[in-house]
């Protein structure tokens, strides 16, 4: 072939196709939901019980699409660790509502680990569920315990802040001391003389 159509013509080459792997399959904290639940806008409807079966499929998890299944699946998360069922802004439901959120991110960079923004908005939400968690270490500890128990959250504690000393700041920290010493100095005969005062009305008000 190659004589006959001459010089300029090449031969086709059968190159082999590369072999494309298959993707493992990602659990998602999705899965626990039945299909057979229904939509969050639909569960509450008097009619749905009389509704034949294919129309209770299409209103059903079974044909839900992701985002309407994780309002499923936020809403359960904060059943767990709400104060009273009007309770919709506590530090606990927004504990809650993050970490749904925080574990859908993960689900998805582990298929797309370069999409950079939502991993941005993931590391957001994971900043904004650690002030939630230390605030409610701090105020309320043991929601902040019941918290994680419920969402299955592993808390650690911030590094302590340490910071490298250095030869300029031992120098400037030896001047801030210096002239501190030197402003208590300069205000010693003005505070000796306000103390006077006060003990002097004290004297005369028990007298």
């Amino acid at each position: 072939f190659h004589q006959v159509c001459g010089p300029f013509i090449q031969t086709d080459r059968w190159y082999a196709r590369p072999v494309r792997r298959k993707r493992k399959d990602i659990p998602s904290h999705l899965d626990d939901l039945p299909p057979t639940m229904l939509k969050k806008d639909y569960a509450n409807v008097p009619i749905i019980n009389s509704v034949d079966d294919v129309v209770r499929r299409l209103l059903s998890l079974e044909m839900a699409s992701q985002k309407e299944k994780m309002k499923i699946k936020t809403q359960q998360l904060v059943e767990k660790v709400r104060r009273s069922p009007s309770d919709n802004g506590s530090s606990e439901v927004q504990v809650a509502m993050l970490t749904a959120k925080i574990r859908t991110y993960e689900e998805h960079l582990q298929r797309h680990p370069k999409d950079k923004s939502n991993r941005r908005c993931m590391l957001m939400d994971i900043d904004r569920r650690k002030k939630l968690l230390a605030y409610l270490r701090r105020v309320r500890y043991d929601t902040f315990e019941n918290t994680c128990k419920q969402l299955n959250i592993r808390y650690t504690l911030p590094p302590p802040y340490s910071r490298r000393v250095t030869k300029r700041w031992v120098v400037k920290k030896a001047f801030c001391l210096k002239v501190f010493q030197e402003a208590r100095k300069l205000k010693a005969p003005e505070r000796l003389k306000q103390r006077r005062e006060w003990q002097a009305r004290a004297r005369a008000a028990k007298e």
